[in-house]
């Protein structure tokens, strides 16, 4: 089990020797956001044969800063914030979208598993309005594997910047080894069939991956059999073909969604079934009593399914 935020930064420490195209930085939250590694070394006004930029306590800043990189030079910036506080970012990284330049927003602490900070520091509407900006990749990745994949999509598309959302809390592995395919290229792919022949579809993105796998499985145990697509960017799944979002989401009439945010950006994929999200400011409290608070639990949610398929 790792977080995903962890995940990152091993990812980053591999890549960087290799790589010395990449400058990071960070808003004052290196420590938190894993976006500084060992192989950093810090540009300052002594020094500017660095790789890594403490911006301070301003990520709006920040942001500017890592467009003027990507604008200027052949360089690849990437920052690191709380997911929270992609408000403040939220005008340079429009100008990110709109001028198509590869900066990375790396951005942790991605729901309400953050744990006892409280509400002021919960992102339940961020996701929604990140997803709701043209031409950015908002990248969710469930575990190690897809955290590496998620950052290659978002070194490979020059003209597209991305956010990646990443955890505080630890992960279990959805999947145990790497494919030639990155799968999170697709936008959105199965990683789970309790059988042949299902009944419904549960999406999920992020950490909540593993809720929806672990529902799935308590499902099957009464016989209901389900299939689970880990949705890491709702952007790349939407420009898929017809045929191939069709597959991910007609098998079942029944489809549902798990997410620890606002559904909004759920609804266009379900015609018939639930989304299981917040729908209101978080609460202060460890994360698994917060997600239990909010009926983000394998009980909770394999209870509501089974009665609204047999409604």
């Amino acid at each position: 089990t790792l977080a995903t935020r962890k995940s990152s930064e091993q990812f980053l420490s591999a890549i960087l020797k290799e790589k010395n195209t990449l400058i990071g930085g960070s808003a004052d939250l290196a420590g938190s956001n894993n976006t500084k590694t060992k192989l950093h070394k810090i540009i300052n006004s002594n020094s500017f044969e660095g790789n890594y930029i403490h911006y301070g306590v301003r990520e709006h800043a920040m942001s500017g800063i890592m467009n003027g990189l990507a604008l200027h030079s052949n360089f690849i910036p990437f920052g690191g914030t709380f997911l929270i506080f992609s408000d403040y970012c939220k005008p340079s990284i429009r100008l990110s979208a709109i001028m198509k330049q590869r900066v990375i927003y790396v951005m942790t602490h991605d729901s309400i598993g953050l744990g006892e900070d409280g509400p002021t520091h919960q992102p339940i509407e961020q996701l929604v309005g990140l997803r709701s900006i043209p031409n950015l990749n908002v990248l969710r990745p469930a575990d190690q594997t897809e955290t590496i994949e998620c950052w290659d999509i978002a070194l490979k598309n020059k003209k597209t910047p991305s956010i990646l959302a990443l955890t505080r809390q630890n992960l279990k592995p959805i999947r145990n080894k790497f494919t030639k395919k990155n799968k999170c290229s697709m936008g959105a792919y199965e990683v789970l069939r309790t059988g042949k022949k299902i009944k419904l579809t549960i999406m999920a993105s992020g950490s909540e991956v593993n809720l929806a796998i672990e529902t799935s499985h308590n499902l099957a145990k009464e016989k209901i059999y389900s299939k689970v697509i880990s949705m890491p960017c709702q952007e790349i799944f939407d420009n898929q073909s017809s045929a191939y979002k069709n597959k991910i989401l007609k098998e079942s009439k029944n489809v549902f969604a798990i997410e620890a945010g606002s559904k909004m950006s759920w609804a266009k994929y379900i015609i018939k079934g639930l989304s299981f999200s917040i729908e209101e400011f978080g609460k202060s409290a460890p994360y698994k009593t917060i997600y239990d608070h909010f009926g983000l639990n394998c009980e909770k949610i394999s209870k509501k399914i089974k009665s609204y398929i047999k409604e």
